[in-house]
């Protein structure tokens, strides 16, 4: 097994185990091959008798191919929800569509595990303290996208802005319509 399919199995196996019902689902699938594509990066899989993960043979074919969008590193740190909308599933329909449901609703226990090595209280706290940290940095991206987005129309002149679009639209609206009139009176004296 290489690094890199250590480095995903062993977390990726560990969010299955804390969640039973996941396991379960899986292992009625034991035996079948998956093959999960990123961009150039290709993790051969097969599911254990257990519900697990394991490293696949790379020569032999799968029976679900899962390609990721381009984007899937960006989705999996800021939008989890819509990680698994742009991925392509190919092959058995009842492996695939058990794989996409595992997937989407894995979720980890960060307190949990934290909580196992350092106490529930500790751990409570510092998780509160985590999500807090983790909102305040998605409000101060979305923030700070929205004010170069300002800047970039109304002080970098980079971008039209909104109201000049608008305004814009109105106005080759308002043409067609003009020479549409026109071209019915052109028609009305030519004819």
């Amino acid at each position: 097994m290489s690094l890199s399919d250590r480095l995903l199995l062993v977390p990726l196996n560990h969010l299955i185990a804390q969640a039973p019902w996941a396991a379960e689902r899986l292992s009625r699938h034991a035996g079948a091959r998956v093959a999960i594509v990123a961009g150039p990066l290709t993790l051969r899989l097969t599911i254990d008798g257990s519900g697990l993960l394991q490293a696949a043979d790379a020569l032999a074919e799968p029976d679900v191919r899962v390609e990721l969008p381009n984007d899937f590193a960006v989705r999996a740190l800021t939008d989890r929800s819509k990680l698994m909308s742009g991925a392509r599933l190919s092959g058995a329909a009842d492996v695939a569509e058990t794989l996409a449901f595992v997937f989407r609703n894995l979720r980890w226990d960060a307190e949990g595990d934290l909580a196992a090595l350092i106490g529930d209280i500790p751990a409570r706290r510092l998780s509160l303290a985590a999500g807090a940290l983790a909102g305040n940095a998605r409000d101060g991206l979305a923030r700070l996208g929205a004010n170069f987005a300002e800047y970039a129309s109304n002080e970098g002149e980079l971008l039209a802005a909104p109201t000049d679009v608008k305004d814009f639209v109105a106005a080759v609206d308002a043409l067609r319509d003009d020479l549409a009139r026109l071209d019915k009176r052109v028609e009305r004296l030519g004819g």
